[in-house]
Formats: structure tokens, sequence, C-alpha cells
């Protein structure tokens, strides 16, 4: 084997440090996605504070004109944003979200110098200071449940998560049970520990928005990712640079 090709940006099912022990070369998506993923983590975001979807369905059932308004959600203007990782498409939902009036903090191994939002090291101190969770880290072995029960507990009872990254970035169980017991006020999520399993309990929740692992796709991104391949493997099959090359120590960051 000489090359993977992966048509994803996530890296955590490969295993980057026998390919390089090896020589094979890797290459991922780069940020064919970043723009669509950060668009879908401002809607998700906007359907769990302002209940869209929730509202959708009150409408559907009937129960306006027999129960009358549906309870009001919580405006985004204003809010105090963590952004956990700040890579391609974490920067590009602090922008959409700037736009909004959002206050943005966020965690990451290091500090960016690029940025002047507010540097936390410690994420359980970024959720003691934010209204919103938005987990948008890669998956590896510092970041797996990244987001557990004190975090959740730090975020606080009017907290929000949104998770465009990974299911296992969470701690799902203690998830279920923070917004169960009314630990955080709700959630928007995109991915899921055990894909394609979601956990029962968060249907019933009004309070939660599920989407099937989506985020990235649009027409426009499947286009744009056939496009990023061919010149991948064209570059490869040719001696010249990969397009988005991944190396051993980018599961580190």
């Amino acid at each position: 084997l000489r090359c993977v090709l992966t048509t994803g940006a996530g890296i955590d099912h490969i295993d980057l440090a026998e390919c390089a022990r090896r020589g094979v070369a890797v290459a991922n998506s780069g940020e064919v996605f970043s723009t669509d993923v950060a668009d879908y983590a401002v809607g998700l975001l906007l359907d769990v504070l302002r209940r869209v979807s929730a509202a959708e369905r009150y409408v559907r059932r009937g129960s306006w004109p027999v129960q009358g308004d549906y309870p009001l959600g919580s405006k985004l203007g204003g809010k105090r944003v963590g952004i956990i990782g700040l890579g391609n498409i974490g920067s590009r939902i602090a922008k959409r979200l700037e736009a909004f009036g959002c206050i943005i903090h966020y965690n990451s191994r290091k500090p960016k110098d690029s940025v002047s939002y507010k540097y936390f090291p410690n994420v359980h101190e970024l959720a003691a200071e934010s209204d919103v969770l938005v987990v948008a880290c890669a998956l590896n072995k510092a970041t797996r449940h990244i987001v557990n029960k004190d975090v959740l507990e730090a975020l606080g009872k009017d907290g929000v998560v949104v998770n465009i990254g990974r299911g296992a970035n969470i701690d799902e169980a203690e998830l279920v049970i923070a917004l169960r017991e009314g630990k955080i006020a709700g959630a928007g999520l995109d991915v899921f520990e055990h894909e394609p399993k979601v956990p029962a309990e968060l249907f019933s929740m009004e309070n939660v928005v599920l989407s099937r692992h989506v985020a990235v796709l649009t027409e426009e991104s499947r286009s744009d990712l056939r496009a990023h391949t061919i010149g991948n493997l064209e570059a490869f099959f040719s001696g010249q640079p990969l397009l988005t090359p991944v190396h051993a120590d980018s599961l580190a960051q």
C-alpha cells in the first residue's frame, strides 16, 4: 500500500503512526466541507434556541389553535459561545456567530495568535464562562469525552451544547442524564457515539435537535469532494505533493 485517501476530514479511523512507519501517504478532504459544517452548526444552534423544529411539530399536530402559543425560545445575539477546536471549521463558526453579536471564547491545544477571542486552556473553565458549547474538534485520545459530566454541570441549566465534531467527543450517557434532569437547557446533535444508534431517550426531548451526521453534505460539497479526491489521486500518481496531506502528528492537534 502506498497511499490512503479518506473522503472525510476526520482521521481518527486511520493509523497514522503505522502509515508513517511504512511510508504510506495519507490525505483527507481538507477544507472542502468546512463552510457547510459551519453553516449547519449555526443552524442547529438557532433551532435549539428558538425552538424552530419543536414549534413546527406543535403546529403540524394542530396544537396551536387548541393549546395556544408555543413557549418562547431564547435569542442568539449576546450569547457567550465557547468553541472547542478553533480549526478550519471552528474558526468559520466563530465568524458566523460574531455576526449575530455573540461573544466568542475557545479551547484548543494552544492559543491562536491570529484571533482576539479569549482562550481557555481548560474545557471545564470554558464551559463555566459560556452559555453555549460548540464541539468542533477532532477525535483523539485527548478529546474523547472532552465534554463530560463535570463540563456539562459547569455549563449549567441554561446552557446549550452543539456537536458537529464526533459523537465520542461527548460522554453521551452523561449528556442524556444532563438533559433529562434539566442540568442543561438543550442540545443540537449531528453526531453520536454509536452511529447510527441514537439514545432512545433523546427522541422525546423537545429541547434536542437531531440529525444524521449530515452537516458536511450538500449537493455542492459532494461535487467539490469529487473534484478534490480526483486532484489528490492525480497528484499522487504523477509524483506531485498531495493537495491535503495528513501527517502522523495531526491526531494530536
